[in-house]
């Protein structure tokens, strides 16, 4: 190397070192700060929450909006993620119950929202998270409620009809499946273990790729990879979190037929009033007597009071035959005047109304 290189080398290292100083320094800081606020809820007796999810949200978006690159704003918003993650540590360790065992996307999800400082409890069925929150034993629990190619997750939906749970918030998550196997090429994997719904999400390219393999669905991504990782010859399909967790390395990325593959988890919590973050959204559950040109009638009110409905979504009632509850998103929070004029007009109309929640719409 010339000398002028090795100068000027030394140069960018040394101004990369003093700002890691100035950012560890500030970062300090703020972890200050995250703890005087512990101590004034302390000191005025408001002993709230430690998430505040409507404002990591606002947060979130201004710098966000403050990114000039070049980092992208995923990248921004992971970061700062994590920053307030183990900031808000300093107040209280957060439990959050989801959809197990390790490895899964649910964890994926859960750690993308409360980063990598929260206490993960990994729950055998999406019954037991609701369970283990509503009893206290998990401050939060992650659950899927809908993925762009199977649609709804039945059961969440049927349990948020009867749980005290409100939802706080939510995660987009998209679904990329990756190849995972010790061995070093494809003609060597004699069997491919996955989810079944992940054989279906994958089932072209395995047909092109691995035709001669033999396809066997497990209870989960993790469980394939488990078994993946401990058998000659094996392969698994499953995400990220599944290669890190079992140290599987990826054979082929990305291998899902369908790229824009999402689905949508919401966050559980025992909070009855999330504030508005300034985008935010409402779900709710009504159902209405099941006569001709009800249901115009029972959505009307809507749209009538400016309100954008984003989701409507039907499931049979469990108790009624033929007959319907209907989820419904609205864009807003139930305290912005277009949603509490909708919210009103609904509550004159339907037979059974709940609102399961007002939360800040996903920060991407």
């Amino acid at each position: 190397m010339s000398r002028e290189f090795q100068e000027k080398l030394i140069d960018v290292r040394t101004e990369i070192d003093d700002i890691d100083r100035r950012i560890l320094g500030l970062l300090n800081r703020r972890a200050r700060c995250a703890q005087e606020i512990g101590r004034m809820k302390m000191a005025y007796g408001e002993n709230g929450a430690v998430y505040r999810p409507e404002r990591e949200a606002q947060i979130l978006r201004r710098i966000r909006g403050d990114n000039t690159g070049p980092l992208s704003d995923g990248h921004i918003v992971a970061f700062f993620r994590e920053i307030m993650s183990v900031c808000r540590s300093l107040e209280g360790v957060l439990s959050v119950a989801f959809l197990g065992p390790l490895g899964t996307f649910s964890e994926l999800a859960a750690t993308h929202h409360f980063g990598k400082a929260a206490r993960l409890l990994p729950q055998p069925s999406i019954d037991a998270i609701f369970q283990e929150v509503e009893a206290g034993h998990a401050d939060y629990g992650i659950v899927p409620v809908e993925n762009s190619i199977e649609g709804a997750v039945g059961r969440t939906m049927d349990l948020l009809l009867s749980t005290t749970l409100k939802i706080c918030g939510e995660v987009i998550l998209r679904i990329h499946q990756h190849l995972l196997s010790n061995e070093a090429s494809f003609s060597e994997i004699k069997k491919v273990y996955s989810h079944a719904q992940s054989l279906a999400q994958c089932y072209e390219w395995l047909t092109r790729a691995l035709p001669d393999a033999e396809k066997i669905p497990v209870g989960s991504n993790a469980q394939a990879a488990q078994a993946a990782a401990s058998e000659a010859g094996a392969a698994a399909i499953a995400g990220d979190a599944a290669s890190e967790r079992y140290q599987l390395p990826k054979l082929a990325n990305c291998i899902e037929d369908e790229p824009n593959n999402t689905t949508r988890f919401v966050v559980l919590g025992r909070e009855q009033n999330i504030g508005p973050s300034g985008r935010d959204k409402t779900s709710l559950v009504m159902s209405t007597p099941n006569r001709t040109g009800s249901l115009g009638y029972l959505l009307a009110p809507i749209s009538e009071a400016g309100a954008s409905m984003t989701r409507l979504e039907s499931r049979p009632a469990r108790h009624t035959l033929w007959e319907y509850v209907f989820f419904v998103d609205i864009e807003g929070h139930r305290e912005d005047e277009s949603v509490r004029n909708a919210l009103t007009e609904l509550e004159r109309r339907a037979a059974y109304l709940k609102i399961l929640g007002s939360y800040p719409a996903a920060v991407l």
